[in-house]
C-alpha cells in the first residue's frame, strides 16, 4: 500500500474494494477446509485398512489346501492332530474378519454418505462463489462505468470552472468599465453642475445689469419730467390760455406752484405714461396688529394647454404598485410614490423620464406625494400612520409627522410657508407646523377622509360618507358640505382657487363652482371606471380640461367649457390607472398605474 505522502490515484477505492473481496474469498477457503481436514485422513485410513484385509482374506484363501495337503505326506496321527489345530484356526479368523469386514463396511457406508454430503455441500458452495464472481464481474462493469461518467463529470467540471473563470473575468472587466463610466458621469453631472451655475449666475448677472440700466432710465426720465413740471411751474398762465373763470385760472395756479400737489397732477395730465406698475392694495394676513403670513411666491401656469396625443416614454418606475405622481413647480422635475415604500424622483428631458434620486425612509407605502410651490420639499402620506417630509437633494427623510392612529391616506402643502394638511381613515384632518414638526390643529370628521385640497385660507377634504367638507383654518367649525353620488378619491383644486374637480366611486367627475357652492358640471364616459379609493383626477393648468384614468388603463379627457369627452388615450398600461399629473406649463401628462409603470404623454 502507498504511504501518506503517495499521490492519489483515482482507481485507489477499486483497488481496496477488489483486494477485501480476495480476503473474503480466502477466508471461505479456509473456513471450508476446515471441515474436511479430519475427513479425508480418516477415509484414506479406511482405504488402506480395506486394501489390507482385502489382501489377508485372499491369502486366507489360499493357504487351507496347503495346510492339509502337507500331513498326508507325514504320519496320519501327526496329521489328524495338527490338522484340527490348523482347521480352528483359520476358522476364527474368518470369523473375525467377517466381522471385521461387516464393521468396516458400516464405516464405509457412513463414509461415503458423508462424502456425497460434503460433496453436496461443495457444489452449492461452488454454485455460490460462482454467483457471487459473476455479481463481481457486474460489479466491476458498473465500476468501470462509474469511473467513466466521473472522468466525463470531471472534464465537464473543468469546462465549467473554466467558464466560470472566464464569465469572472468578463465580469470584472465590466465592473471596472462600470465604474469608469459611473465616474465619468459624475464628472459629466459635475460639470452640468457648474455649467447650470455658471448660467444661472450669468443670467442673474445679465437681469441685475438689466434692471439696473432701467432704473438708470427711470432716474433719467422722473428727472426730465421733474425739469418739465418745474418749468411748467414757473411758467405765467394768462386768462386766455385757460377759457373757465379766474376763479379757476388762480386755483389752477396755485397748484401748479404747490410742490405738494406735483405728483397728482403728474397722475392727471402730463406724466401718466411714467406710472410704476406696483398695486398698494393690502394683502392678507397684513392687517395692523397681525404677524404678516410667509407665503410662496406664484407658480407660473401656462394660458394655453396643449391635449396629450400620444406616449413619449414608458418605464417600470417602482417594484410593485405605483400609487401616487406630481409634477415640481418647474415642470421638468417629477415624483413617483408605490407600495415598495419609496419615492422616485425622475427627471423629464427630451420626452423621456431619467431617474434623478430615490427618497428613503417611508415606514409603509406611499399614497400621495406633493411637491411645495417652491420645489424644494416633498411632502408623502404613507401607510404607517404619518405623513413624512423629504427636502430635495437629500436622500433621507427630514420630518415624520405622527400623530394619525390609521392610515394617513392625503398629505398637501399649503400656500403659506412651513404649513400642511393631512387626511386619514382615523376620521380626522390635521393641520402642521412644518417648522417644529407639531400638530397645531386637529379636525374631527364623522367619516374616513380619502383626500384633501389647501387654498388661502380654506381646506377641502373629501370622505367616504359621499361628502366634500370645507373648513376655514381660522375658525373651528366646518362652514359647508357639499353631497356627491359615491366615496370622494381625490380633490383638484384649480389655479384661481374658483373651481373644484372631484372624483368619486360613482365612475364620474364633478366640477364645483365655489363661488356659488354648487356642482357645475358632471363629466361621464363609456369604459369609465374609477378603479380604487384613491384613483386621482387633476385639472388642465388653464382649467379647460379635466384628465383621469379608468380601470381599463384609458386615460380620459374631457372638455371643461363644453362638458364632452374631448380624448381618450389607449395602449401603455395593461392595468388600471391610480394617478395622473399635468406639468404647470401644460405639455406633459404622466399616468401611473397598479402594474408598476409610468407613462410620460406629450
Amino acid at each position: 500500500m502507498a504511504g501518506p505522502g503517495a499521490p492519489c490515484d483515482p482507481c485507489a477505492p477499486v483497488a481496496v474494494w477488489k483486494r477485501h473481496i480476495v480476503r473474503q474469498l480466502r477466508h471461505r477457503d479456509r473456513t471450508q477446509k476446515a471441515l474436511f481436514l479430519e475427513l479425508v485422513p480418516a477415509y484414506n485410513h479406511l482405504l488402506e485398512k480395506a486394501e489390507l484385509l482385502a489382501k489377508f482374506s485372499e491369502k486366507l484363501k489360499s493357504e487351507p489346501k496347503d495346510v492339509i495337503s502337507i500331513p498326508h505326506k507325514d504320519s496320519r496321527e501327526e496329521v489328524s492332530g495338527t490338522g484340527l489345530d490348523q482347521v480352528s484356526s483359520p476358522a476364527s479368523l474368518r470369523v473375525m474378519w467377517q466381522q471385521e469386514k461387516k464393521g468396516l463396511q458400516l464405516v464405509c457406508g457412513e463414509m461415503a454418505y458423508q462424502v456425497v454430503k460434503k460433496s453436496a455441500a461443495l457444489n452449492t458452495l461452488q454454485s455460490q462463489l460462482e454467483e457471487r464472481q459473476g455479481r463481481l464481474e457486474d460489479l466491476q462493469a458498473c465500476v468501470v462505468q462509474l469511473q467513466e461518467v466521473r472522468a466525463q463529470q470531471s472534464r465537464q467540471l473543468e469546462e465549467r470552472e473554466a467558464e466560470n473563470a472566464a464569465l469572472r473575468e468578463a465580469y470584472e472587466t465590466l465592473l471596472d468599465q462600470a465604474a469608469h463610466q459611473e465616474a465619468a458621469l459624475r464628472r459629466l453631472q459635475e460639470e452640468a453642475r457648474d455649467l447650470l451655475e455658471q448660467l444661472v449666475q450669468r443670467k442673474a448677472r445679465a437681469a441685475a445689469e438689466r434692471n439696473l440700466r432701467n432704473e438708470r432710465r427711470e432716474r433719467a426720465n422722473q428727472a426730465r419730467v421733474s425739469q418739465e413740471l418745474k418749468k411748467a411751474a414757473k411758467r405765467t398762465v394768462s386768462i386766455s390760455e385757460i377759457p373757465n373763470t379766474l376763479e379757476d385760472g388762480t386755483k389752477e395756479e396755485t397748484v401748479a406752484l404747490a410742490p405738494a400737489a406735483m405728483p397728482e397732477f403728474l397722475e392727471t395730465e402730463t406724466c401718466e405714461k411714467w406710472k410704476r406698475p406696483f398695486s398698494f392694495k393690502k394683502r392678507r394676513g397684513h392687517s395692523v396688529g397681525g404677524a404678516p403670513e410667509q407665503r410662496y411666491q406664484s407658480i407660473p401656469v401656462c394660458v394655453c394647454t396643449q391635449i396629450p396625443s400620444q406616449a413619449q416614454d414608458v418605464l417600470d418606475a417602482h417594484l410593485s404598485e405605483v400609487n401616487a405622481v406630481c409634477f415640481g413647480p418647474n415642470s421638468s422635475l417629477l415624483a413617483t410614490g408605490g407600495a415598495d415604500r419609496l419615492i422616485h424622483l425622475w427627471n423629464v428631458v427630451g420626452g423621456r423620464l431619467e431617474a434623478n434620486q430615490t427618497l428613503e425612509g417611508a415606514g409603509g407605502s406611499i399614497t400621495s406625494v406633493d411637491f411645495d410651490p417652491s420645489g424644494s420639499q416633498v411632502l408623502a402620506a404613507t401607510y404607517n400612520q404619518a405623513a413624512q417630509l423629504w427636502k430635495v437633494g437629500e436622500t433621507q427623510s427630514k420630518e415624520t409627522l405622527s400623530g394619525h392612529k390609521d392610515k394617513v391616506t392625503a398629505a398637501k402643502f399649503k400656500l403659506t410657508r412651513h404649513q400642511a394638511v393631512t387626511g386619514s381613515r382615523d376620521r380626522t384632518v390635521k393641520e402642521w407646523d412644518l417648522g417644529r414638526a407639531y400638530c397645531s390643529r386637529t379636525i374631527d370628521v364623522l367619516s374616513y377622509c380619502n383626500d384633501v385640497a389647501c387654498g388661502d385660507h380654506i381646506i377641502i377634504s373629501g370622505h367616504n360618507d359621499q361628502k366634500i367638507r370645507f373648513w376655514d383654518s381660522r375658525g373651528p367649525h366646518c362652514i359647508q358640505v357639499i353631497p356627491v353620488q359615491g366615496r370622494v378619491t381625490s380633490l383638484n383644486l384649480s389655479h384661481d382657487q374658483l373651481h373644484l374637480l372631484s372624483c368619486s366611486r360613482d365612475n364620474t367627475l364633478k366640477v364645483i363652482d365655489l363661488r356659488i357652492s354648487n356642482i357645475r358640471q358632471v363629466f361621464r364616459a363609456d369604459g369609465f371606471k374609477c378603479s380604487s379609493d384613491w384613483t386621482k383626477a387633476v385639472f388642465s393648468p388653464d382649467r379647460s380640461y379635466a384628465l383621469a384614468g379608468s380601470s381599463n388603463g384609458t386615460l380620459y379627457i374631457w372638455d371643461v367649457n363644453t362638458g364632452k369627452l374631448e380624448s381618450s388615450l389607449q395602449g401603455p398600461h395593461c392595468s388600471a390607472v391610480n394617478a395622473v399629473a399635468w406639468c404647470f406649463s401644460g405639455n406633459h401628462v404622466v399616468s401611473v398605474d397598479q402594474g408598476r409603470k409610468a407613462v410620460l404623454w406629450h
